[in-house]
């Protein structure tokens, strides 16, 4: 009797857990908290959350390959390069590219924003990482989710759980982190510009234009064809307006679908001896440095362009230059509102936030062709 009760014991997961699981389970916790409590980022946060939970639980073996349960979501959904691109068909599916149309000078903010990812690139360098590993930290600066993953899972895999927390939560923290840098790089004067309604965008540009797009970017960046053909495949879905049920499949069960799976695999990733480790540290500190130099230069590059506009844009919408959508736009309007009740910023601000989408997955094709 006393045998078997020992074997009982021995073959639990209590017998076999260890201080890095449990600080493991404290992270998923905070994580937990941030989304359930807070409201940050709760559709990927919960369940990369959970994800680290469980797989820090022994012996349950969800990340064993071949047979754990999560480790054949994980290998057929990102290693396999099936769930960022459905993410990016949900995401065209529910974004207007209008505001793009009306103001095509935002493409230019867009672009400015990804001096962080550039710039963080060269720093990670200097910290000792590689040049794959570089190149997954920097992207972070992008503010986007998926098209960080799929980076990362293609240059430096074993980075992928960090590299995704780091991302998201910094996506959640915008509210937090733009805010002082927007106000530090602007006078007042400036946060008080009202800029022109915009124009009304014909339905057939917004046809035309992910159709143009997708050729345009595919045929300067081949690399970029997963994504981008996704992304403007589900544009064209709602634009075109005739194909209601594809539509809504890509918004909703589709993209449900796929979050859920996602940040299930991501958080399995995040085992104690994979995020115990200094290098997660400098992962975190260079994903903040990245989005707060994005942030910056999009601000800048605002300014600068105002120095040759005759009629001049609120330099906030730069920030939205980052991917975060549509949270990047919203801390924009926010913060020109608290300066100028009648200053109206958000739909100028999506302009830059769509764009920082295409800005950002054209910069991690361009790392991933020379890179990989």
């Amino acid at each position: 009797m006393e045998k078997v009760l020992e074997e009982l014991i021995v073959s639990s997961g209590f017998f076999h857990l260890t201080f890095g699981n449990l600080f493991m389970w404290l992270i998923s916790f905070v994580l937990m908290y941030l989304a359930i409590k807070k409201g940050f980022e709760p559709l990927l946060l919960l369940p990369i959350s959970f994800g680290i939970l469980v797989v820090n639980l022994p012996l349950t073996y969800l990340m064993k390959p071949d047979s754990g349960l999560i480790w054949i979501f994980y290998h057929f959904g990102i290693e396999w390069e099936i769930i960022p691109p459905l993410i990016f068909l949900g995401l065209g599916a529910m974004t207007d590219f209008g505001p793009v149309i009306a103001n095509p000078k935002t493409l230019l903010l867009g672009g400015g924003a990804q001096v962080g990812v550039y710039l963080t690139f060269f720093t990670a360098l200097l910290f000792g990482f590689d040049m794959k590993e570089a190149a997954s930290i920097a992207i972070i600066g992008g503010a986007d989710g998926p098209t960080t993953i799929y980076l990362t899972s293609h240059l430096a895999p074993y980075l992928i759980g960090p590299v995704a927390v780091a991302a998201y939560s910094y996506m959640a923290l915008v509210p937090i982190i733009q805010p002082p840098i927007m106000r530090l790089l602007t006078t007042k004067a400036e946060r008080r510009i009202v800029m022109r309604k915009l124009r009304t965008v014909s339905k057939m540009e917004k046809i035309v234009f992910p159709v143009v797009t997708a050729i345009l970017i595919m045929l300067i960046v081949p690399a970029s064809a997963s994504l981008i053909a996704m992304f403007m495949l589900g544009n064209l879905f709602k634009e075109s307006a005739v194909v209601e049920r594809l539509t809504k499949a890509a918004q909703n069960e589709i993209m449900n679908t796929v979050t859920i799976l996602l940040g299930l695999s991501v958080g399995a990733t995040m085992t104690a001896d994979v995020f115990l480790k200094r290098d997660v540290i400098f992962i975190f500190v260079l994903g903040l440095f990245a989005f707060a130099v994005s942030t910056a230069s999009g601000v800048l590059l605002a300014k600068f362009m105002n120095l040759f506009l005759k009629e001049k844009m609120n330099p906030l919408i730069g920030a939205a230059g980052v991917s975060a959508v549509p949270m990047a736009a919203r801390v924009v309007h926010k913060v020109g509102a608290e300066e100028n009740r009648q200053n109206y910023l958000l739909m100028h601000a999506m302009g830059p936030n769509v764009a920082g989408v295409i800005g950002t997955l054209i910069a991690a094709s361009v790392m991933l062709t020379f890179l990989k």
